[in-house]
């Protein structure tokens, strides 16, 4: 009778001799089996080709099994099928099953019930919707391997505890995932404590990560602070730092110092604008140094084609840069009814560029028809920069007051109104909000 010992030594010998083959056949296709020493293959190469097959049909090369090779372990009955129905089901299109485990191989060794489904759920608690699940898990298929009580959950209570709103973590999520991923500690709060140390109040920083949640992408070493030493270094000053922040977050994620030499040679360049008045245009409009070069001109060419010197134009430009993104189409409008309508002298609009600003049907034309038929003149700037309340309260009173500046603040101070009145205490609260609805283009 045989031994069992015997029987045992068999057993080994024929699994031996299945890997062998097995791995002669890897080497053959063009895989390096040599991770695979310490993993359990299957029983027959049949098995080991239908595993490959099946993996190449999803769109994976030779080269992506290489990769990871140890995806050819996993059971297509326990793993692989139970995964991909999975990811299907929550919204990974078929057709690019593939290139998430390309990405994320390691999503094959998971279990659905106990690994992927309360990641999901999470996901949904967090206000994902439902049909973005897909979308999310696919631009960062990682969160799937992410413990729900470690970094996730860390990140998610620090940005609310600074004034994040719960309800738009989820759309944050959804433009933005890879901050689940981040750590608070060395990561997270290091950029907030620097962007509140610039003057950003954590209201308004608050604000400003909602819409742009890949801010906290940006590395604080290597990328933000350079760019704020080099907005300095180009005159644009310390206390204004954070309102040109808030007006263009990309600002501290741009390769910026090539994009403000450009702009600021071009403005030297074709308005004579020097450094300085350069440095004030950022200020005001800190897109500005985004927007391409034939797009400023046209605005630009016109106004001098209006036989505006071009010094007056550059003085223009230095008080509202916002009129290089005007289209001249809407300019050229704008220009012919205040020369054939209100027959205003050329200077006005030097005095008061922020014309240009204000559209022309709805605001300029309906004001200024009104103030003609009560027989009121006023300048443009008392025309047009006020709300409508204001307006209205000018002409019941049948008179237009003096003109006064209208609120400042000084980024990590109170609103200052015009005659040196302070707001009271009371008001405070919503200062920030103030600042968010003046300056903060989200």
């Amino acid at each position: 009778m045989p031994s069992v010992t015997w029987g045992v030594v068999q057993g080994r010998k024929e699994k031996l001799v299945s890997r062998v083959i097995i791995c002669d056949y890897l080497k053959g296709i063009g895989i390096v089996p040599d991770e695979l020493e310490d993993l359990e293959l299957p029983s027959t190469v049949e098995v080991m080709r239908e595993r490959v097959e099946f993996l190449q049909k999803l769109g994976l090369t030779i080269d992506d099994i290489n990769e990871y090779p140890l995806m050819l372990g996993c059971s297509m009955r326990k793993n692989v099928i139970p995964v991909l129905g999975y990811l299907e089901k929550i919204g990974v299109q078929r057709s690019r099953l593939g290139e998430f485990i390309k990405n994320y191989p390691q999503v094959l060794h998971a279990s659905v019930v106990v690994e992927l489904v309360p990641v999901v759920k999470f996901l949904r608690g967090l206000d994902v919707e439902k049909q973005d699940i897909g979308y999310v898990l696919m631009k960062y298929p990682e969160l799937l391997g992410f413990k729900l009580e470690g970094t996730m959950s860390t990140s998610v209570a620090y940005l609310v505890s600074i004034g994040v709103n719960p309800r738009d973590i989820g759309p944050m999520v959804t433009q933005y995932p890879y901050f689940l991923g981040m750590r608070v500690g060395t990561m997270i709060k290091p950029l907030v404590d620097y962007l509140v140390s610039l003057g950003l109040p954590k209201k308004i920083l608050a604000r400003l990560l909602e819409k742009r949640a890949y801010v906290l992408g940006y590395d604080l070493e290597e990328t933000i602070k350079p760019n704020v030493e080099c907005l300095i270094s180009f005159g644009i000053r310390r206390e204004t730092l954070a309102s040109v922040i808030a007006q263009y977050p990309q600002i501290i994620g741009l390769p910026l110092k090539a994009k403000l030499s450009t702009q600021q040679y071009f403005f030297n360049l074709k308005l004579k604008i020097d450094p300085e008045g350069f440095a004030r245009v950022i200020e005001r409009m800190p897109q500005l140094i985004s927007l391409n070069q034939n797009v400023l001109m046209k605005p630009i060419e016109f106004l001098i084609a209006r036989a505006i010197p071009s010094e007056d134009v550059a003085k223009m430009v230095v008080k509202c840069p916002q009129l290089v993104a005007v289209p001249v189409g809407l300019m050229k409008n704008s220009y012919y009814f205040f020369k054939s309508e209100m027959g205003r002298p050329v200077k006005e609009l030097v005095e008061f560029p922020e014309y240009f600003t204000y559209g022309l049907e709805s605001r300029i034309k309906p004001r200024y028809q009104r103030l003609q038929s009560k027989g009121i003149r006023c300048s443009l700037a008392c025309l047009l920069n006020c709300s409508d309340q204001r307006y209205e309260e000018r002409l019941q009173a049948d008179y237009i007051e003096t003109e006064s500046a209208g609120p400042s603040f000084i980024m990590g101070g109170k609103l200052e109104l015009p005659g040196g009145e302070i707001m009271s205490d009371v008001d405070e609260e919503s200062d920030d909000e103030i600042l968010y609805r003046r300056t903060v283009s989200l």
